[in-house]
C-alpha cells in the first residue's frame, strides 16, 4: 500500500553568487531560459532564510524542458559570506554540483570556457554510454556535464 505523499515535486535548487549577471550569462549558454528576474525583501524573506534585513536580487532559470529550474540569488543584505575553503573540491560535504545532459561535451566546455568555466579534471568516458566532465563555474558552483553515446 502506498503512504501518503509529503512531496509534490522538487521545485528549484537556489544557488547565491558574487555576480548574478554574470552567472544568468554562464547558464543562458549553458542552453537555459530565463523564467524571470525580481527583488526579494521584507519580514517574510526575514522569517523564511532566518536572516534579518534580506535583500536579494534572483533570476530564476529553468531547463529547455522546462522540468528542472536554477534560481540564482544575489544577496545586497546582508552582506554574503565566502565558502571556506574557496572552491571545495567535489568530496566536501553538501551540496556540491548540478549535472546537466547535454548534446555535445566538448562543444558546451568551449562556450562555456569563454565564461570562465574551467575544468576540474578532464572528459571521462563511462564505458560506452557517457562521456563526463566537472567543470568550475561562476561562484565556484561546480557543473557536471553528461554526454550520452550509448
Amino acid at each position: 500500500m502506498l503512504r501518503d505523499m509529503t512531496i509534490q515535486r522538487m521545485d528549484n535548487v537556489a544557488i547565491v553568487v558574487d555576480d548574478l549577471d554574470e552567472a544568468v550569462s554562464f547558464f543562458t549558454e549553458l542552453g537555459m531560459e530565463m523564467e524571470g528576474r525580481g527583488q526579494i525583501e521584507g519580514p517574510w524573506a526575514d522569517r523564511t532564510v532566518g536572516l534579518d534585513g534580506v535583500r536579494s536580487d534572483i533570476a530564476m532559470m529553468r531547463t529547455p524542458d522546462g522540468h528542472s529550474k536554477l534560481e540564482l540569488t544575489k544577496y545586497q543584505t546582508p552582506a554574503t559570506t565566502g565558502a571556506v575553503p574557496e572552491n571545495p573540491p567535489p568530496n566536501t560535504l553538501g551540496l556540491h554540483r548540478v549535472m546537466f545532459a547535454v548534446d555535445d561535451i566538448d562543444d558546451t566546455i568551449a562556450r562555456l570556457r569563454a565564461h570562465g568555466a574551467e575544468l576540474l579534471g578532464e572528459v571521462a568516458q563511462y564505458e560506452s554510454i557517457f562521456r563526463l566532465c566537472y567543470l568550475r563555474g561562476p561562484a565556484g558552483i561546480i557543473v557536471a556535464l553528461a554526454e550520452q553515446i550509448g
